[in-house]
């Protein structure tokens, strides 16, 4: 049963499979193409943290599909009073087409999935927030940000968090050139990191992970970042806002990137703290644009599943 709980898991060619779907539909889309490619299937979507995109994207995405999403908040279903994950998997997954999760741990994700039997999709965890990293490649490529050419160069700033991890993977598979700037403390996880190192030897790609913004922006093509205090670690925000001093992609920080290069937030953007109210707004800004592929993205991706578990049936 192929899944989609991190780029890790997923080749060059196949990520690239899912972005050309991704086009397509998006192209349909656009020009009024009706793409009911999964007529009548069922979208289970189990929310354990808050979202504005994941679920609008997700939603919208299966009912222009031809199927139907079922919202289910985790105070929806017997996982808040404590049934196993392994029973409602098996349950659930006995019942719709295909599962969106977006939770706390990743090990839930991966617990849930192995006893699913139908195809689950990470919404997000706290260790990657693969979806977005489609979005976030389809914009770059409609932006004529792609590995055609001169190799691309991204650069992320701030916390070392499952966005850094996200980029980490879709670098590393690809084989583009990534930097991380981070505080001191806040750093990406090492375990991670060398799972990318690896990749990249095979991809081509470089990483480089520093504790300068400045460092890591020079000459780049796309920068992007995250908001410093992520759902949970709100008694943080004091620590973390003395801890990511000089960690704002303002319009001085942006100047350091090449002329043409793009800004990218995955949202909620919190203006004064990890972006500038002029960057946010300005003209190198894509994030609404970022936002609107999520759909698009999705669709590819629950369509690519759809198509593998057809196949093998």
């Amino acid at each position: 049963m192929k899944h989609f709980l991190s780029l890790k898991d997923f080749s060059k060619n196949e990520i690239l499979e899912i972005i050309t779907l991704a086009q397509q539909i998006k192209k349909d889309f656009k020009n009024n193409i009706p793409t009911p490619l999964m007529p009548q299937k069922i979208l289970a979507m189990i929310f354990e943290k808050n979202s504005t995109r994941t679920r609008v994207s997700f939603e919208s995405g299966i009912y222009q599909l031809g199927g139907v999403g079922l919202f289910l908040s985790s105070n929806d279903i017997q996982l808040s009073r404590g049934e196993p994950i392994k029973d409602t998997a098996r349950v659930i997954s006995s019942m719709v087409d295909m599962i969106m999760i977006r939770t706390f741990e990743h090990s839930r994700l991966e617990e849930f999935a192995s006893y699913s039997s139908v195809p689950v999709i990470n919404g997000l965890s706290d260790s990657y927030h693969p979806v977005q990293l489609l979005a976030d490649y389809l914009t770059m490529l409609e932006c004529g940000i792609s590995l055609e050419g001169e190799k691309p160069i991204a650069t992320y700033i701030g916390d070392g968090n499952n966005m850094a991890h996200s980029w980490l993977m879709l670098a590393s598979k690809l084989g583009f050139d990534l930097r991380i700037a981070t505080p001191k403390g806040y750093e990406v996880d090492s375990e991670i990191l060398s799972l990318a190192l690896s990749f990249a030897k095979e991809s081509g790609a470089s990483i480089l992970t520093t504790h300068n913004p400045k460092e890591a922006i020079e000459g780049c093509n796309v920068v992007t970042t995250d908001t410093w205090i992520s759902m949970g670690q709100e008694s943080e925000k004091e620590k973390k806002i003395k801890a990511f001093e000089g960690f704002e992609v303002n319009e001085e920080l942006m100047s350091l990137a090449q002329s043409n290069a793009i800004f990218l937030h995955c949202l909620p953007a919190y203006r004064g703290y990890e972006v500038s109210e002029g960057v946010l707004e300005g003209a190198q800004s894509r994030v609404f644009l970022e936002a609107e592929n999520r759909l698009h993205a999705q669709k590819g991706i629950m369509v690519y599943l759809h198509q593998q578990k057809e196949r093998k049936c």
